[in-house]
């Protein structure tokens, strides 16, 4: 079921803020033991964000990140050259609504009831790292499923439940903003399909087709 919005203006009309970034963290460690790391690949992304950034003098009021370390990380890396560059930065607030949703949570709860439609679905997991493509096929049928709140499970956060914990955060940000500050938020690529599906009032599922185009430390 979508998430009932009213109007998506509202969240513009609730402030005078300049503009909220949105950036996903950079890559993280797919197929290690500890996913929540930057892989030395993510670190060069961020840096090398960072250093355009700052060499475009943009510069942020507030600056804030999920609690997520791919995240806080992320957000070291990319003010870390600010830094070098001579130009301050505000402290990085934390809000933990901004963290991801918790993939690994939803694979396992949704997973077993999908093995008779598709049997290959364990091996494709394990392979993930070398099969990315099957993955993300099977990861899409199985976000779908969430999404549709059809299959929820007790003790799995419900997609309508993740969306109410990210507008909690938005909401936040938006009655603390002053008048046209510039706001970073270091996030991940799920959180920022549900700011898409609060803010513009697109469908939850559309923004979920968005999610693989949101690729590392974008912006």
């Amino acid at each position: 079921m979508p998430h009932n919005l009213g109007e998506p203006s509202a969240y513009r009309e609730e402030t005078d803020v300049g503009s909220i970034y949105l950036i996903r963290h950079g890559q993280a460690s797919f197929g290690a033991d500890n996913y929540d790391v930057l892989s030395p690949v993510g670190i060069r992304q961020s840096q090398v964000l960072g250093a355009y950034l700052a060499e475009q003098r943009l510069s942020f009021d507030r600056c804030v990140s999920g609690e997520l370390m791919r995240q806080k990380d992320t957000a070291q890396y990319v003010l870390g050259q600010y830094t070098e560059a001579g130009l301050d930065t505000p402290d990085v607030q934390l809000d933990s609504a901004f963290d991801e949703f918790d993939a690994e949570g939803v694979i396992r709860a949704l997973i077993p009831a999908m093995l008779e439609e598709e049997p290959q679905a364990l091996d494709i997991l394990r392979d993930a790292a070398a099969n990315p493509a099957g993955f993300q096929r099977l990861f899409n049928l199985i976000t779908r499923r969430w999404l549709s709140g059809n299959h929820d499970t007790p003790g799995l956060q419900s997609w309508q439940s993740f969306v109410t914990r990210v507008e909690a955060g938005l909401k936040r940000i938006l009655q603390a903003a002053g008048p046209h500050e510039r706001i970073a938020v270091f996030t991940s690529g799920g959180t920022i399909t549900a700011l898409l599906h609060l803010i513009t009032g697109m469908p939850a599922s559309k923004a979920l087709e968005l999610h693989w185009h949101i690729v590392n430390t974008s912006l």
